[in-house]
C-alpha cells in the first residue's frame, strides 16, 4: 500500500519531496497557461480563428444556441478573470519559502493540474460544437473537482477558492449550460420547464456546501453565475419564469454567503478550521488559521 501511495498523485501526503515539489511547480504552471491561453484565444472575436471557419468562440456559441441556461458573457467573463487572477497567486505560493505554504499548495496540485487540462479540452470541444464530448468532460472534471474538495477543504483561502471551490463551482453551472445545447429542440415546452426546475439545483449546491463547511467562496461564485444567468435569461425573454428564478437564486445565495462570511472575518467563526488534526494526521495543522 505504502508503494502504492508513492506513486499515485492524488495519494493524501504531510510533504512533499524537493524533486516532486520542482515536478507540481512545473506542471501546474504550464496547465495553468494552457488554461489561460486557450480560455483567451477562443473569447476574442471570430476573425482571429483564421481559417477555422467551423470554430466559434466561446460567447460564438453562447448566444447561436439560446438556452435556459444561456450565460451573460461579462459577467462570467469577469468572473473568470477574477479566477485566473487568483489562480496565479495560488501559483505563487508553490515559489513560497515556507515550507507549510508549498506543502499545502502541492497537495491539491495534482487535482488542479487535471483540472486545467480538463477545461481546456472543453474549451476546444466546445467551440467546435462537440458538445456531447464536452459534456462528458465536464462531467469528468466536476469528479476531479468533487473528490478534491471533500479531501482538501480546509485550507486557507489563498488555495481553497482558486483551486477549489472556484473551479467547482463553474464546473457544476457549466454541465447545465454544456447539457442544454446537447439537447434537440430545447426551446419547446418540455424542456423549458425541464430548465424552471433545474435551476434549483444550483441553490441547493450552494446552500449544501454553505451549510455543511460553512464555504462561503462557494456561496458566493455560485451566486455570481446566477446572476450571469440571470442577465442573460433577462435579455433573452423578458416574460418568463428562468430569470426570476436565477435572480431569486442569487439573492438567497448571497444572504447565506453573508450570514457566514462575515461572522468568519469578525473571527467568531472558523470555516477552514472545522476538521482537527487526529490520529497524528498533521496535513491541515500548520494552515487553520487562515492569514
Amino acid at each position: 500500500m505504502d508503494s502504492l501511495n508513492s506513486i499515485n498523485p492524488f495519494a493524501k501526503r504531510e510533504s512533499h519531496s524537493p524533486g516532486s515539489v520542482i515536478t507540481y511547480k512545473i506542471l501546474t504552471l504550464a496547465s495553468w497557461l494552457l488554461s489561460l491561453i486557450v480560455s483567451f484565444y477562443y473569447t476574442f472575436d471570430g476573425r482571429y480563428l483564421g481559417h477555422e471557419h467551423h470554430v466559434r468562440t466561446i460567447w460564438d456559441q453562447n448566444y447561436a444556441f439560446y438556452s435556459g441556461f444561456t450565460q451573460n458573457y461579462m459577467i462570467t467573463s469577469l468572473f473568470w478573470l477574477a479566477l485566473f487572477v487568483l489562480q496565479a497567486g495560488y501559483i505563487i505560493h508553490l515559489f513560497s519559502t515556507s515550507v507549510d505554504t508549498v506543502n499545502a499548495a502541492c497537495a491539491v496540485g495534482s487535482h488542479f493540474i487535471v483540472n486545467n487540462l480538463l477545461h481546456s479540452a472543453w474549451v476546444l470541444l466546445f467551440v467546435r460544437s462537440h458538445f456531447i464530448w464536452s459534456e462528458i468532460f465536464l462531467i469528468i472534471n466536476f469528479f476531479n473537482l468533487v473528490a478534491l474538495y471533500f479531501r482538501h477543504n480546509a485550507y486557507p483561502r489563498f488555495i481553497h477558492l482558486p483551486a477549489v471551490s472556484g473551479p467547482l463551482a463553474w464546473t457544476f453551472v457549466a454541465i447545465y449550460w454544456n447539457g442544454a445545447l446537447t439537447v434537440p429542440h430545447q426551446h419547446g415546452l418540455v424542456w423549458r420547464l425541464f430548465a424552471n426546475v433545474f435551476i434549483w439545483s444550483i441553490l441547493a449546491f450552494g446552500a449544501f456546501f454553505i451549510a455543511a463547511y460553512k464555504d462561503y467562496t462557494m456561496g458566493f461564485s455560485l451566486s455570481v453565475l446566477s446572476a450571469s444567468l440571470g442577465v442573460a435569461q433577462f435579455h433573452r425573454q423578458a416574460v418568463a419564469f428562468q430569470w426570476i428564478f436565477a435572480f431569486t437564486i442569487m439573492a438567497v445565495l448571497f444572504v447565506l454567503t453573508v450570514a457566514v462570511a462575515v461572522p468568519a472575518w469578525a473571527g467568531k467563526d472558523a470555516p477552514w478550521s472545522r476538521r482537527q488534526t487526529r490520529n497524528g494526521d498533521a496535513e491541515q495543522a500548520p494552515l487553520l488559521a487562515d492569514p
